[in-house]
């Protein structure tokens, strides 16, 4: 990827090396609402319904009831073993270089959505902050230790990154290259995105509504949006500033491949369980990340009211 000399956000806030105040479990924020359809603003100020949801959650609250609610989920997503400590100056400097690396790819997110949000959907973009951190974090949404790895949170529409996950990839995920970290910090804008729409509340207030089996597909689907406004944000980025390299796209299939729920279960040595997904398969992650990629346009990320996933 083609990031070197090329203009940083100043939304990124470096938190390296000051710990969290406090401990506690990591809470997911409950803030924000939803009505009672999905919905998300289709052309200029206008709003189609998701076809099918009603339907679908009905069907899927059945199921939990018929059939239980299947077993615990491995979580799915981007987590880690843990941040390092004690940095060598080698260290230090290699993890400077990731925290500039990461301002640039924040800066190419804002310079993807900024236009194309009132181009897509008639809705202005609220750039989000992103925050490094070591060890712990102290968020909207409740304390978080490196462990969860990067996540967003919609209070105060903060991604959090401790830059040890970038390390993780490689020597726990095996994912080599640049490109699949940047595909990481887009998946997590692309929750922000999700949040300035409206359709994060939506999927928080339907998950309530229903059992967990139900909740998983929900979160599966939130989370395969993500990857698809990833693959968008890819296609765009590249026309503007021309970033890609041969290579780059396969890194972040590679990456996309490493975090799916059936591989992360595999991988644990555990039977792969459906019902417990809540980030998607791996095939699932690369097929709406390159449909993103592919026609660069967001409208065609509705995973909510898709025939397959």
């Amino acid at each position: 990827m083609k990031w070197r000399g090329r203009r940083r956000s100043t939304n990124v806030v470096d938190q390296r090396g000051q710990g969290a105040s406090r401990g506690g479990g990591f809470g997911r924020s409950r803030t924000g609402g939803m009505g009672r359809h999905f919905q998300i603003p289709r052309g200029r100020g206008g709003k189609v319904s998701f076809s099918g949801i009603l339907i679908m959650i009905a069907l899927f609250a059945i199921a939990y009831y018929l059939n239980g609610d299947g077993s615990s989920g491995s979580g799915g997503g981007f987590t880690t073993s843990g941040p390092s400590q004690n940095l060598t100056a080698e260290q230090k400097a290699a993890q400077d270089e990731m925290a500039e690396f990461t301002a640039v790819v924040l800066a190419d997110t804002e310079d993807v959505w900024n236009p194309l949000l009132p181009e897509a959907f008639g809705q202005e973009y609220r750039e989000p902050k992103l925050v490094l951190f070591t060890s712990g974090v102290d968020s909207g949404c409740g304390f978080a230790s490196s462990a969860v790895g990067p996540f967003y949170c919609p209070a105060g529409e903060r991604i959090y990154l401790d830059l040890d996950f970038f390390s993780e990839l490689l020597n726990r995920f095996n994912v080599e290259g640049d490109f699949a970290p940047a595909y990481v910090i887009a998946h997590e804008v692309g929750h922000h995105v999700q949040t300035v729409l409206g359709i994060s509340a939506q999927v928080r207030e339907a998950k309530s509504e229903v059992g967990k089996v139900a909740g998983n597909k929900l979160s599966v689907m939130q989370e395969l949006q993500a990857d698809c406004f990833a693959g968008v944000w890819a296609n765009r980025a590249d026309g503007i500033s021309q970033i890609l390299e041969p290579g780059d796209i396969q890194e972040a299939m590679n990456a996309a491949e490493a975090i799916g729920d059936d591989t992360l279960q595999r991988q644990a040595g555990r039977n792969v369980v459906p019902d417990s997904f809540t980030h998607g398969t791996s095939a699932q992650r690369q097929r709406w990340f390159m449909k993103g990629y592919q026609t660069g346009d967001p409208l065609q990320c509705d995973t909510y009211s898709a025939r397959t996933l």
